[in-house]
């Protein structure tokens, strides 16, 4: 059963396995430095569909399913879905998956739920509550720009720190295994923080000091260093975000930078796509994750990571209404 270490911070005492896991990309996704390693990408992001938003759901649903074919089993092996998007009402999940007829628990963290998905998964099959558990993210370029910025078809010019929600999923099935499986270790839950910063379009600012205070109480609580770990890869922070992460690490006598690396910095190419600062959306750590790290640690090309999900905790309301923007971020410890 699992144990309370610290304050935030519990251990998975059991075996907890990510047995089978899928990344699914767009046509900017496809045409980035990691194209080759998601499961499925699409040549149009409307992907056949009448709106953004039913395009969405068909992400989520295609990765689950995609997700099952990999291992080998049906909905029905399936206990319980936990799921999550950037959309009011997390409509991209519950529409997406309504077929399915898998028992749902609906989550938000933002761009942090991909973490806070299998973080809940983790522990519901480590208590044998189910036997198996599946965890979906997802996110999609303009059904997030229509809520919370501006439709596209606007033309808005984009500020340098702005980044690119990814359109893509991630899903990955949990159930008990082998020590020598690809297991979640640790999860550390995170909390709240917020500097007050309020530009929309600077989410790395606000989501570093998150990420920064999580990584620090998970290496208090388990009496470890960032040498202990092959790879720290946060979710969602982008050029911007991970400088400044670097940065307030340091002011902790923490120096990450040769350990270091960020999904939203690794999925687009900087150069050449036009995403400014890199990308963000609840589909920017699932689809890297789900695809590229998988794979990695799978080969053993990696052994022992943290993974360190990171959310933006807004609305349009609250942005409207003047509020800060505060920031979230859960991790995982993972080994192979």
């Amino acid at each position: 059963m699992a144990e309370r270490m610290g304050q935030g911070t519990i251990c998975i005492t059991g075996n907890i396995v990510i047995r089978a896991s899928a990344g699914i990309g767009g046509k900017k996704e496809k045409e980035g430095p990691l194209g080759a390693y998601f499961d499925v990408t699409f040549r149009h992001d409307k992907l056949g569909q009448l709106t953004w938003e039913k395009a969405e759901s068909t992400l989520q649903t295609v990765a689950v399913r995609t997700m099952l074919q990999k291992a080998v089993l049906d909905t029905a092996d399936v206990d319980i879905i936990f799921a999550g998007d950037l959309l009011n009402q997390c409509i991209s999940s519950t529409f997406g998956l309504r077929e399915l007829g898998i028992p749902l628990l609906g989550q938000y963290g933002a761009c942090s739920t991909m973490a806070q998905t299998l973080a809940a998964g983790a522990v519901f099959v480590d208590a044998d509550a189910v036997i198996r558990a599946a965890a979906v993210t997802s996110s999609h370029f303009c059904s997030a720009e229509r809520q919370f910025r501006l439709p596209i078809e606007y033309g808005g010019q984009r500020t340098p720190t702005a980044q690119w929600t990814v359109t893509g999923a991630g899903a990955a099935l949990l159930e008990k295994g082998k020590s020598t499986d690809i297991c979640i270790r640790h999860i550390t839950v995170g909390r709240i923080n917020d500097l007050q910063i309020k530009d929309a379009n600077n989410m790395g600012a606000a989501m570093a000091p998150a990420a920064a205070d999580t990584i620090s109480r998970y290496l208090e609580d388990t009496h470890t260093s960032i040498f202990d770990y092959d790879l720290i890869l946060t979710g969602d922070l982008g050029l911007v975000g991970s400088r400044l992460l670097c940065e307030l690490m340091l002011q902790k006598d923490i120096d990450i930078a040769g350990r270091h690396q960020d999904c939203g910095c690794l999925i687009y190419d900087r150069e050449t796509q036009d995403v400014h600062a890199g990308g963000s959306g609840c589909g920017c750590a699932a689809s890297v994750f789900c695809s590229y790290i998988m794979q990695r640690l799978q080969r053993k090309e990696l052994r022992n990571i943290l993974f360190i999900a990171t959310g933006a905790l807004m609305s349009p309301t609250s942005s409207q209404q003047g509020e800060s923007i505060p920031g979230i971020a859960h991790l995982l410890h993972i080994t192979a």
